[in-house]
C-alpha cells in the first residue's frame, strides 16, 4: 500500500500536480447550496419587452449595447419598485427611428411593488413615457426632498426625472442639463465629490455616432469579428468626453468639466460609472469601466478635481497588461476584509477582471487566483457582488448576451443568447461556478444586458432583475432554503447627501468585516437597492456597524439586531429596525 501511494505521488508530480502532505488535514467541503433563482417575471406582471434594435441582425452599433435596470423605492413604501429600461428600432433598410402605434410605444417601464409579488404597471401615470435609445440609469435624490430621482442616459438627450412625490417630471432644461447637440450618453452617477450635502452628476459619453455616416456592416477596418462582417465599432470610432455637473443647491448645475479634471481624461469608450471611496479617505472617488481601453479611477483630491489613477492603481487593465472591453462594474468585498474590491465584466474569448482592494487605492487582479480565469463564448454585461446565500461571502453574478446575431449563423459555438453565471464564494479567496445547481433560470438563453440587485419581496434575500435585448425582463426570485442571518442597512444622510451615495457600512459579526458601499450605478448601467444587503451565516448577533458617512462623519454602532432592516440616520442612530 505503502509503495502504492508513493507511485501515485511520483505520478502526480509528473503531471504537475502536488501530492497531499501527509498529515495535513485538507479544507473541509463547503455546505450544500441552497439557493434557487427562479423567474417570476410573467407572473409578477413584468411582461413588456424592451425593444432594442433588430432581433436577428444589427447593422448599427447603436442597436447592440442595450441598457439598464433599476430596484428603486420611489413611492417610499418600503418596497422596491422596478424600472426597466428600452431602446428603438430602425426602420427597415433605413437610417432613421421606425414608428410605432402609442399604445405599443418602445417606452422603459416603471413597475410598482404592490407588496404581494406583483407589479402594477405604472409607466404612463408615473411619467416615464420618453421613446429614444435609453443606455443607463443612476439613481439619488438630488433635491433632497425625501424622494430618489433619476437621470437616464440616451442616444440623443439624456433627462434629469425629478421625483414629484411619486410621479416624474422631466426638468433637464430647467437644471441647465440639456445638450446643444446629439451625444451617445452611457454611464452615469450621482455624487457628491465637494462633502456639501448636495448631490453633483458625472456624465459619460460612449463615442461619437452619426447614424447618417456611418458604415454598414464589412466595409471598414473595424466592421469584422472572426472574419464575419458585422457592425462597426467601437475601434475606429471617435472618443467623446466625459462630463461633471455640480449641483448648485437651487436646482440647477453648473458645468465644471474642465475645471473639475474629468473631461481631461480622453480617448476612451466609457461605460458603466460607480462613485465610491475607494481610498478610505472619506471622499467619493469613481471607477469607470471601458470598452476596448483602459479603465478610469478618477480619485477626489478633495479640492473640487479628479485625476485620473487606474493605471498606477492596478485596475486599468488586465493580469497580463492588457485593455479590456469593459462593460459591468461589481463593488464589493468578497474577501471580507473591509476593504472595497471590483468586479469588472468584458468581451468574449476573455476573462473578468477581480481587482482585489489592497487600501489606499491600490488594487491587484486575483481573478487567476480565484478560480474565475475562465475564458468563455459570451459577452458578460451586468454583474453584482450579491450574499445570494447569506453566509457572509459575497457570491458573483453576472448576466451575458453577444452583441452580433449574424455571428451565431456560422460559428454556432458564439451563441447571440447565453445564461446567466454564479460563481459561490467558497472560502473568501476561491470561487465554484455554481450554475448549474441555481435553478432552471440560470440556464435559460437570453441576450441580456443590466442587472439590478435587491430583495423586492422582502424576506431576507438578494433577488435580481434583468433586462433582456427584445424580450421582457427577468424577475429572478431567490428562494434561498437554507437559515443563514442577514441585516439590511438604509442609510438617511443629514449634513450628507439624504441618499447617502457614496457610504461605506462595515459589519463585523462572527469574526469577520464586510464593507459595502452605497452607490448610484454599477453593474451594467443599472442601479440597486440603496439597502445594503449582509449575509451572517450562523452568526446571530452583529458586534458592530460603522457607517463612514460622505460628508467624513463616523459612526459605529452595537449589538445591532439581526434579520430586519435598519434604518440609520446621520447624527441620530438607529432610528427604527423593521
Amino acid at each position: 500500500m505503502r509503495r502504492a501511494t508513493a507511485a501515485t505521488a511520483a505520478f502526480l508530480l509528473l503531471l504537475g500536480v502536488p501530492a497531499p502532505e501527509r498529515g495535513r488535514a485538507q479544507p473541509a467541503a463547503p455546505p450544500p447550496w441552497e439557493v434557487s433563482l427562479v423567474d417570476v417575471a410573467s407572473r409578477a406582471g413584468l411582461v413588456r419587452p424592451s425593444v432594442y434594435g433588430g432581433e436577428d441582425t444589427k447593422r448599427f452599433i447603436i442597436e447592440t449595447n442595450g441598457a439598464g435596470a433599476a430596484f428603486l423605492d420611489y413611492d417610499n413604501d418600503g418596497w422596491l419598485d422596478a424600472l426597466v429600461l428600452s431602446g428603438t428600432r430602425l426602420k427597415e433598410g433605413a437610417r432613421v427611428d421606425a414608428t410605432f402605434p402609442p399604445a405599443r410605444a418602445p417606452v422603459s417601464r416603471l413597475y410598482r411593488n404592490r407588496r404581494d409579488r406583483t407589479f402594477e404597471d405604472v409607466t404612463r401615470s408615473a411619467g416615464i413615457d420618453k421613446v429614444g435609445w435609453a443606455s443607463g440609469v443612476c439613481a439619488g435624490d438630488y433635491d433632497s426632498d425625501g424622494s430618489t430621482d433619476l437621470y437616464v442616459t440616451y442616444y440623443g438627450q439624456n433627462v434629469l426625472l425629478r421625483n414629484r412625490g411619486g410621479r416624474f417630471e422631466d426638468v433637464t432644461a430647467a437644471a441647465r442639463l440639456a445638450s446643444g447637440r446629439t451625444r451617445w450618453g452611457s454611464g452615469c452617477s450621482f455624487i457628491d465629490h465637494d462633502r456639501d450635502g448636495d448631490l453633483d452628476l458625472f456624465v459619460a459619453n460612449y463615442l461619437v455616432f452619426d447614424l447618417a455616416a456611418a458604415q454598414e456592416p464589412g466595409q471598414g477596418a473595424n466592421c469584422h469579428w472572426k472574419g464575419i462582417p458585422v457592425n462597426c465599432g467601437p475601434k475606429g470610432l471617435p472618443t467623446d468626453t466625459n462630463f461633471f455637473y455640480r449641483n448648485n443647491g437651487d436646482g440647477t448645475f453648473t458645468d465644471v468639466s474642465q475645471a473639475s479634471g474629468i473631461s481631461r481624461v480622453t480617448g476612451r469608450y466609457p461605460m458603466t460609472a460607480a462613485a465610491a471611496d475607494f481610498d478610505g479617505d472619506g471622499w467619493t472617488d469613481l471607477y469607470v469601466a471601458a470598452d476596448s481601453t483602459a479603465a478610469i479611477l478618477y480619485r477626489n483630491n478633495r479640492d473640487g478635481t479628479f485625476t485620473d489613477v487606474a493605471v498606477e492603481s492596478g485596475a486599468a487593465y488586465s493580469e497580463d497588461g492588457n485593455p479590456q472591453a469593459g462593460m459591468g462594474v461589481a463593488v464589493g468585498d468578497y474577501n471580507t476584509d473591509g476593504i472595497l474590491d471590483l468586479f469588472k465584466t468584458h468581451f468574449a474569448d476573455d476573462v473578468p477582471a477581480l481587482y482585489r482592494g489592497l487600501g489606499r487605492m491600490l488594487f491587484e487582479d486575483a481573478a487567476t487566483g480565484a478560480g474565475l480565469a475562465v475564458q468563455n463564448r459570451h459577452v458578460q454585461w451586468g454583474a453584482g457582488m450579491p450574499d445570494l446565500d447569506n453566509d457572509g461571502r459575497p457570491d458573483l453574478f453576472y448576466v451575458t448576451g453577444n452583441v452580433y446575431p449574424e455571428v451565431e449563423r456560422r460559428l454556432p459555438q458564439y451563441p447571440h443568447r447565453g445564461p446567466r453565471v454564479v460563481f459561490r464564494n467558497v472560502d473568501g479567496a476561491r470561487f465554484e461556478d455554481v450554475t448549474a445547481s441555481s435553478g432552471p433560470a440560470l440556464s435559460a438563453a437570453h441576450s441580456s444586458r443590466g442587472a439590478a440587485f435587491g430583495d423586492f419581496d422582502n424576506d431576507g434575500d438578494v433577488d435580481v432583475l434583468v433586462m433582456n435585448m427584445n424580450e421582457p425582463p427577468s424577475l429572478l426570485r431567490n428562494d434561498y432554503r437554507g437559515g443563514n442571518a442577514w441585516v439590511a442597512v438604509a442609510l438617511e444622510g443629514t449634513t450628507s447627501n439624504r441618499s447617502a451615495l457614496g457610504a461605506t457600512v462595515l459589519v463585523t459579526s462572527g469574526g469577520r468585516t464586510q464593507a459595502r458601499a452605497v452607490l448610484s450605478q454599477s453593474s451594467y448601467y443599472s442601479h440597486d437597492d440603496l439597502r445594503l444587503h449582509f449575509g451572517l451565516g450562523k452568526a446571530e448577533r452583529i458586534d458592530a456597524v460603522e457607517v463612514r458617512w460622505p460628508s467624513g462623519h463616523r459612526q459605529t454602532f452595537a449589538d445591532v439586531p439581526v434579520r430586519r432592516v435598519v434604518r440609520i440616520k446621520e447624527g441620530t442612530g438607529v432610528i427604527s429596525g423593521e
